[in-house]
């Protein structure tokens, strides 16, 4: 079999839903600029691209149509380039990447994108008219709990206290900050947002650049995060009313979209390119709906059997991106998985290989675009710091967990 290398991968900023840089606007906006800065960074024709494949979410409104397909015409890649939309929730954009990949390691393609795209501000998480099966929901509603009560759950059942979470959280923080001020967020790409304004008594489309993820709070504080109250409890009638999850040590909801140039090696070749990583594997796991935090813990060692490693080669010569959906569950998987030290984690530490410029606490999770978001992430840090390892993983709403496995060029 072939393999798949990752040429360039890119992102725009994170913004916050509803309140931040991209608020106003559209979706496809988003993801067509990372289609085009994707090529760009990487020196390549649009017109070689074979196929585009777009996770998100939720693909209904804007976001609907065949996104995939649409934003292919808007962003100017030549009609045989095809597109396509995909979703397996949290883990949509790097499930893309790794289809992507699957084509071009059977030898059915040569050129591919695999994208990552959410407008949480324009398409509400959840849909705009969700309508669960009646009489599965009586037999098992878990399936459709809300996200924050499987995070109690998690936090709940294996005692993960706030004071960790929120320590956790802090970090994530310090540490985006941290990059922020460095400019560490290399694979961030200029992005051109929308604004409405009032000017004479009529709204006015405006425009302006965003470069940054507008969510990190460099002056957050423990002290500050332990006075908000719990987030999720009141749903849940067995839990006091102060549960431990709240909106300060749970993922920020944001806008963003984020995308991956994927070659075969003949393809490669022929450009005169450099890759930056190969594809080794990617797995995904199911678990419990009612604590879909806990995926990672089954989803990384089973991708790590299929590449022949062990956690210990990553923590060793690697970096992971886990995503932190909320800080109970990626406590909990960090510390079954073996790499729970706070030493992989805190911001001050110089041994630290998780997430090392912060998370989705401080960064946000775009649901559909994440996957792709860390990517860009995970392999522009591989190369920055010259680790020969990458593992992303994420949990997924429903009851599951996803892994893929990177390898420096």
């Amino acid at each position: 079999m072939r393999e798949a290398y990752i040429v360039q991968a890119v992102r725009t900023p994170g913004c916050r839903r509803n309140k931040g840089a991209f608020a106003q606007t559209r979706p496809e906006e988003l993801l067509s600029q990372a289609l085009q800065g994707v090529c760009e960074r990487a020196g390549v024709d649009k017109g070689e691209v074979d196929d585009i494949l777009v996770g998100c979410a939720f693909p209904e409104a804007e976001q609907g149509l065949n996104v995939g397909r649409v934003v292919a015409q808007m962003a100017k890649f030549p009609d045989k380039t095809c597109g396509a939309t995909f979703n397996r929730f949290c883990c949509s954009g790097l499930e893309a990447i790794s289809l992507q990949s699957l084509r071009i390691m059977s030898g059915w393609a040569d050129v591919c994108i695999g994208a990552g795209l959410e407008s949480m501000s324009i398409v509400p998480m959840g849909g705009n008219m969700p309508r669960p099966h009646p009489d599965w929901a009586k037999e098992n509603p878990d399936v459709y709990v809300s996200m924050g009560i499987t995070a109690e759950h998690v936090a709940r059942r294996y005692g993960v206290t706030r004071e960790m979470q929120d320590e956790f959280a802090y970090h994530s923080h310090m540490k985006a900050a941290n990059a922020q001020k460095n400019k560490l967020f290399t694979e961030i790409i200029p992005t051109t947002a929308t604004k409405f304004v009032e000017k004479n008594g009529q709204m006015v489309k405006t425009t302006f650049v965003q470069d940054y993820d507008d969510g990190v709070r460099a002056d957050t504080t423990i002290e500050g995060l332990g006075k908000l109250k719990g987030a999720f409890a009141s749903a849940n009638p067995w839990v006091p009313n102060q549960g431990s999850v709240t909106a300060g040590n749970s993922s920020q909801t944001t806008d963003g979209s984020a995308a991956s140039l994927i070659m075969s090696g003949d393809a490669v070749k022929r450009l005169g390119l450099t890759p930056i990583a190969r594809v080794v594997c990617y797995a995904v796991a199911g678990c419990k709906s009612d604590e879909m935090g806990v995926g990672p813990k089954y989803a990384i060692p089973k991708a790590l059997e299929i590449a022949g490693l062990k956690i210990q080669d990553v923590v060793n010569n690697g970096l992971f991106e886990i995503n932190e959906a909320f800080a109970s569950q990626a406590l909990y998987c960090a510390n079954e998985l073996g790499i729970g030290d706070k030493s992989l984690w805190l911001s001050d530490s110089d041994s630290r290989v998780i997430n090392i410029n912060g998370g989705a606490i401080a960064l946000g999770h775009p649901l559909g675009c994440t996957g792709a978001k860390l990517c860009a992430t995970l392999v522009n840090n591989m190369k920055k710091l010259n680790k020969k390892y990458g593992v992303e993983s994420m949990c997924i709403g429903g009851g599951m967990g996803a892994a893929a496995v990177f390898e420096l060029c």
